[in-house]
This record gives structure tokens, C-alpha cells and sequence, in this order.
């Protein structure tokens, strides 16, 4: 499997810099980002021999497997080697605290997805076989091996079946369909046509996202409401949000489900799960919208990040952001800009289709993340530690927010909005008074 070289054209970097960068950019980000799971799955293989791991020449027959596969049906591989998942439990894999042994399950799926007749040894872990961007087999007896055997001709699995000790599962025809002793990753659809996005809910893979707080497997009502939002807010950004719609559909393959939070509502994402949304809940349309337009910018900035360095290494300094309760560092400084950039562009276009209170909240959430990202600007463009790209970068995204200081406010929105960054500074500088 072979990655190819990628370079970031200068008209992408000022349309990304100035809020957007629309679908033709993302697609080429998303293009870096595959090529550097390619690499680090590739760099499992490569490790594990080099390490003398006692598993090292399964873990290169299953990569020389998902290499033959991927010559076959080469859509099968990139399907499986685009799973956030996938690029996580990689680059942990290089670190040590993964097992290189799962690349196998990386094969059998895409053995799965193309229908290549094969035979792979996989990874039994507490009593489940994962195949990634598929879903997850059930054999009893803890860790140990399964055989994962598919049989039939092209895209026919209905012969796929999982073997353990005292189990054999059969993995259905559309594997994203549940079946005894099998759980697939449950398709989202919203939109038809041209105009329409189709995601996974991860809500079983152990690498699905990094940290602390994701949650198990979602009830069948659960599965339901979230499809419900998906096609609400779909065509919320659909109408309204056209640009962001067709980034979100780029960029976002999978939605992850958090842990839910005493209060409020949660979501977040990680460079090293690139292509995964974890929120607590969906919310309503216009919430989760609102999620998406916000996270889709975390993505294509950690994608460019890849490709283009935009903060200098080696800077510890700690800094106020608006939008969290801890200092923060340079680095997450700029995400967090890049990131309200996006949901102040979101809610200038969105207060405009709103009435009554909820057109005051949306004019409020506008006023304030707007002055929010456009204060923290200056604070990136004074720190020193930006690149010249990153001080160009920086510049662009000020000049966009520039322009959107000017723009009405109805005076009672205005008030809510300074209010509200007021509590939240008092109560910051209350907390992390002794911090420089």
C-alpha cells in the first residue's frame, strides 16, 4: 500500500484561514489524512518487526493480506483505512500501548466489505472480535484467537462467519445490521440524492476515540432519535449552511457517543480519530447543527496541522481561552479560535431564521464568540510563537472576524452576550489567580 506525497495549495490555506475553505479543500485534507493512516498502519507492521514482537510475522501477513486485498477491491481497504478508529488504535500501536496484532482485523474487514474469499487469525479481547468500520463478533472465553473465514464472490458476505473456541458467528449480509452474536456500527442517513450524508454511530470499537468518557452501545429508541436529529439538522445546513454542509459531509464519517454530562451538552474531537464527532447526545436539529459546524473546524485544522506547521515547538505558556474553564496552551489556543470562528459563521447566518427568544439566543451566541475569537487572535498574533504560516494564518481568520464586528446586534442580544463573557472571565481569573 503505497502513501503519496501531498502539499497544501496557497489558495486552500487563505480560503481555510478565512473560515471556510469549502469542499474541494477538505477533500484534499482528507486526502493527507488517509495517506498518514496508510503510513501508520504500514509503520505497525514495520515496528513490530523491528521490536521483535512475538506475534510480528502475523501482523505483516495481515498487512501483506489487506495489501492483496487492496488489489482486488481497493474501495473495501480505503473504506476500512478511513475508520477514525483505525488511525487511533495505529498510532497508539507505534506507541506501545496498543496491540499490533489488531491489524488483522483491519484485513478480515476488508476481506468482509470486498468479498475476498480468505481465512484470518484475529484477536479475541474480552470476549470480542472487532472488525473495524463493521462492527463486533461475540466469542465467549476472554482473550484469545478467532478465525474470521469469508467465502462468496464480490460484495456476497452472507458467508462470512467468525470461529472461536465453542462459537461460530455468522456476520449478515449487511454487516451494519445486527444478527446473533454479531453487533455492526448502525448507518445514519439524512438527505437524498446528491444532497444526502451517510454516517456511522461508533458506539463499539475500544479505539472509537481517545480519553476518558465514551459511552457504550446506544438503545434501539436511542439509534432512533439520533437519526431523527441527523435528518433535522441536515436540512437545517442544507438550507442554511450550504458551505459548512458540504465540508461536514467530507470530513465526518462517524459520530461517537459520550458519557452525558450533570448538565448542558458535550462534544469534542481528536486529531488522532480523525473523521469522528463524539457528542453526548444529539440534541435537536438546530443543536446539532450547531455541533457539527463547530467540530468540522477541529478537523480540518488538525488535518492541516498535519501538513502544515503553524505553532513553533517547545512553547509551555498557559493562556485564557473564552470558551473553557482552564488555561490553555498555544496549540489549543488556535483550535479553540479556529474552532469559534466557525460557530460565530454559523450562528450569523442561522440568527437570521430564528423568531422570538430563540432569534435573541442565536444574535447572543453570534455577539459573543465573535468578540471571543476575535480577542484570542490578537493574543495568538502577540504570543511569538505562531510560524510565519501560522502568523499569516492568524491574520486571515482576524480580518474575516474584523468584518463581523461591524455588524447589528438587536441591543438585548448585545447584553446577553457581554454578560455572559464577563461571568465567565471573573470566574476564570477567581480560579487561576496565582497562574502568570
Amino acid at each position: 500500500m503505497q502513501s503519496r506525497r501531498h502539499h497544501v495549495p496557497a489558495e486552500d490555506l487563505a480560503a481555510l484561514a478565512a473560515g471556510h475553505g469549502g469542499e474541494g479543500a477538505v477533500r484534499r485534507l482528507v486526502a493527507i489524512q488517509y495517506s498518514r493512516h496508510v503510513l501508520l498502519v504500514r509503520g505497525v507492521a514495520d515496528a513490530a518487526a523491528e521490536a521483535g514482537h512475538p506475534g510480528a510475522a502475523r501482523v505483516r501477513a495481515a498487512y501483506d493480506l489487506l495489501a492483496g486485498i487492496q488489489h482486488r477491491a481497493p474501495g473495501a481497504v480505503d473504506a476500512v483505512l478511513r475508520h477514525p478508529a483505525v488511525g487511533a488504535w495505529a498510532l497508539r500501536a507505534l506507541t506501545g500501548e496498543a496491540d499490533p496484532l489488531l491489524l488483522s482485523g483491519l484485513a478480515a474487514a476488508a476481506a468482509v466489505r470486498g468479498g475476498v474469499p480468505c481465512a484470518v487469525e484475529v484477536p479475541v479481547r474480552r470476549g470480542r472480535v472487532t472488525l473495524p468500520s463493521l462492527g463486533q463478533a461475540a466469542v465467549p472465553g476472554g482473550d484469545g484467537t478467532a478465525e474470521v473465514r469469508v467465502t462468496g464472490t464480490g460484495a456476497v458476505v452472507a458467508g462470512t462467519v467468525v470461529v472461536g473456541t465453542g462459537a461460530r458467528v455468522a456476520v449478515p449480509a449487511d454487516p451494519h445490521t445486527d444478527a446473533p452474536g454479531w453487533q455492526g456500527l448502525r448507518r445514519l442517513s439524512a438527505g437524498t440524492g446528491d444532497g444526502a450524508i451517510g454516517l456511522l454511530i461508533d458506539d463499539l470499537d475500544p479505539w472509537r476515540f481517545p480519553g476518558a468518557g465514551v459511552r457504550g452501545r446506544l438503545g434501539a429508541a436511542e439509534a432512533a432519535a439520533w437519526s431523527a436529529a441527523l435528518e433535522d439538522a441536515w436540512g437545517l445546513l442544507r438550507r442554511h449552511h450550504w458551505t459548512t454542509a458540504a465540508e461536514v459531509r467530507t470530513a465526518i464519517r462517524v459520530l461517537t457517543p459520550l458519557t452525558p454530562p450533570a448538565r448542558d451538552h458535550i462534544s469534542a474531537t481528536s486529531p488522532t480519530a480523525f473523521g469522528c464527532t463524539a457528542l453526548s447526545d444529539p440534541g435537536d436539529g438546530l443543536t446539532l447543527a450547531g455541533t457539527l459546524a463547530h467540530e468540522v473546524q477541529h478537523a480540518k485544522l488538525a488535518a492541516l496541522l498535519n501538513a502544515v506547521p503553524l505553532i513553533r515547538p517547545g512553547d509551555d505558556r498557559r493562556f485564557y481561552a473564552p470558551w473553557r474553564d482552564d488555561p490553555r496552551p498555544l496549540a489549543g489556543l488556535l483550535q479553540g479560535a479556529y474552532a469559534y470562528l466557525g460557530v460565530s459563521g454559523f450562528w450569523r447566518r442561522q440568527r437570521h431564521h430564528e423568531t422570538g427568544g430563540r432569534a435573541t439566543l442565536a444574535h447572543a451566541e453570534f455577539a459573543r464568540w465573535r468578540a471571543a475569537a476575535f480577542q484570542v487572535t490578537r493574543t495568538l498574533l502577540a504570543s511569538g510563537g505562531l510560524t510565519p504560516a501560522g502568523e499569516a494564518f492568524v491574520a486571515q481568520m482576524r480580518r474575516t472576524l474584523l468584518g463581523w464586528q461591524q455588524e447589528a446586534v438587536p441591543p438585548d442580544a448585545a447584553g446577553l452576550a457581554h454578560r455572559s463573557a464577563q461571568r465567565h472571565r471573573m470566574r476564570w481569573h477567581r480560579d487561576h489567580a496565582r497562574r502568570p
